[in-house]
Order: structure tokens, then C-alpha cells, then sequence
């Protein structure tokens, strides 16, 4: 005599948000969905069951500052005198929950050990001598990311606004992940001004799905 197993189950999945999910008790088989993923409790932990690969595993994000706004609003960087990158993350747009900087350390962040991701950079500048003044922006933390490190020269004249726009691909290694990475900034044969500085971060690959 055949048996006929009834292989179609109607389960009700509870909708929440992402602070529930970290806080919840988790039981084994139970599913809790977000606006961003669908989880399940699995070997005492929420697993991320879908989507594989999409908001919640990759993502991007958008970090305005809003202390140096506007030609009238700068900051004034000195022949020689390296700073961090001004921005505060006062105006932030994100495809998920995940964050890629801190505004308070300023310091680009990572998430796993051999993640990957590209860094834009966006500003405004300009020097009264352009023609002897270069920038040198430049990736600082523990490691291999201090490789990182681009030079900027002025094309338009002296005083004249130009608009940069640089992008930078690296991976995260376990110094990055525990302590993060600053970007810092300096000018290089003359004073020079930046403003409206914007980081654009995506995350490419996550290294606990490859």
C-alpha cells in the first residue's frame, strides 16, 4: 500500500525589522522577514535564507558630508599638513542595513575578512597656486591597504574650481575589519580648499558566500 505525503505547507512568516531580528530568541526552523531579507533560525543563529547575494550580502551606500558645504564653506588645507578626509555622513542614502563608514571615527569599515569593495570619492577643490600644488589623497590603516594612494594635480588655473572624482577597488583584510581605514588628505606645494565631499562605498563580494 503507497503512502501519499502531503508536500505542500502553508507557513506563516512573522514581517519585522532588523533590530527584532538581532534581539529575538532564536528557535531552529523559525522564519522572520524584513523589508530587506527572509531569515531562519538555524544552529542558534538568524541565517540569511534570500535573498542569496542581495541587500543584506553586498550593498552600496552614500555618505555626505555636511560641515563643508559650498564654495564659502571650506576647509583650508596647508602646505604639508596631512588631515583626514572631512566628512561627517550628515546625509546618508543606503541600499540595506549594513554600514560602510562611521561619520564620528571617520573611518571606512569593513564587514568580513577578503570582502570587496570600491570606493568612490567625491570633492570639490581649488589652490591659489596651481601650477606648483599637487593633493595626495591616501588609504591609512594597518596593512596592505596603505597601498592605496593617488596623486592630484590641478588643470584649470589658480583659483579655479575643479571637480574630483576618484574610484578605488580593495579588499578587506582582518586588520581593516577590526580597527577600519581613514582616508586622509593633504596639499603638497601650496595651500589648497576641498568641500562637498561625498563617499559612495559598494560592497562587490562578500567572502562568507564566495
Amino acid at each position: 500500500m503507497s503512502t501519499t505525503k502531503n508536500t505542500s505547507y502553508k507557513v506563516h512568516v512573522h514581517h519585522t525589522d532588523q533590530s527584532e531580528v538581532d534581539s529575538v530568541n532564536i528557535e531552529n526552523g523559525a522564519m522572520l522577514h524584513t523589508n530587506d531579507a527572509l531569515y531562519m533560525g538555524h544552529n542558534n543563529e538568524n541565517v540569511i535564507v534570500y535573498p542569496q547575494g542581495g541587500v543584506n550580502s553586498l550593498g552600496w551606500a552614500r555618505y555626505d558630508d555636511t560641515e563643508y558645504v559650498g564654495e564659502s564653506d571650506t576647509l583650508s588645507l596647508a602646505d604639508g599638513v596631512e588631515v583626514v578626509m572631512p566628512n561627517n555622513a550628515g546625509n546618508v542614502i543606503k541600499s540595506g542595513v549594513n554600514d560602510f563608514y562611521n561619520g564620528s571615527t571617520k573611518k571606512i569599515l569593513g564587514l568580513n575578512d577578503n570582502d570587496v569593495y570600491i570606493t568612490t570619492v567625491v570633492f570639490k577643490t581649488k589652490s591659489p597656486n596651481a601650477n606648483q600644488t599637487h593633493l595626495d589623497l591616501r588609504f591609512v590603516g594597518d596593512g596592505e591597504i596603505e597601498r592605496i594612494h593617488k596623486i592630484i594635480v590641478y588643470h584649470k588655473g589658480n583659483d579655479t574650481i575643479q571637480n574630483e572624482h576618484e574610484v578605488f577597488q580593495y579588499y578587506t583584510d582582518s586588520n581593516f575589519v577590526q580597527n577600519g581605514v581613514e582616508i586622509r588628505i593633504m596639499a603638497h606645494g601650496g595651500n589648497a580648499e576641498i568641500w562637498d565631499v561625498i563617499y559612495f562605498i559598494q560592497r562587490t563580494q562578500n567572502a562568507d558566500l564566495s
